[in-house]
């Protein structure tokens, strides 16, 4: 499980649902919809300490530019380490808000030419974005 922590510095809510950013880096903000509000997760408070988390197997990795896709949660790195298998692979990206884990397919891997020290970048879907106290 990746683990990054951050502080809310922002809530969006309508009905139960809230969009939550959180930055965790000087120029990273990590967007989560959550089924709380403010009120019924007092924890949900802007410049409140909260953990951001997030599978290995929700992590997207693209190479060269992210444009024109509806994933906000970009986190631009370098390819630190691989362990490719028959069928999966687990790649982890060296960034500036610490090392985040995808899992992807050996297929993916070599079709995007990951190797050591390339530039990647990590996608997360909003919705795969889990918050915890800390």
């Amino acid at each position: 499980m990746n683990s990054l922590l951050g502080n809310i510095v922002s809530i969006e809510v309508s009905g139960s649902l809230s969009l939550v950013a959180v930055q965790v880096g000087p120029k990273t903000v990590i967007k989560s919809v959550v089924v709380e509000t403010p009120s019924t997760a007092p924890h949900l408070q802007i410049g409140g300490d909260i953990k951001v988390l997030f599978k290995e197997t929700e992590v997207i990795i693209g190479v060269g530019k992210q444009s024109n896709i509806s994933l906000q949660n970009q986190v631009a790195g370098t390819v630190k380490h691989i362990d490719k298998g028959a069928i999966l692979g687990k790649i982890v990206l060296e960034t500036s808000v610490g090392e985040i884990t995808s899992i992807i397919s050996a297929k993916a891997i070599e079709e995007l030419g990951l190797a050591q020290n390339i530039p990647a970048v990590a996608l997360i879907k909003l919705n795969e974005v889990m918050l915890a106290k800390t």
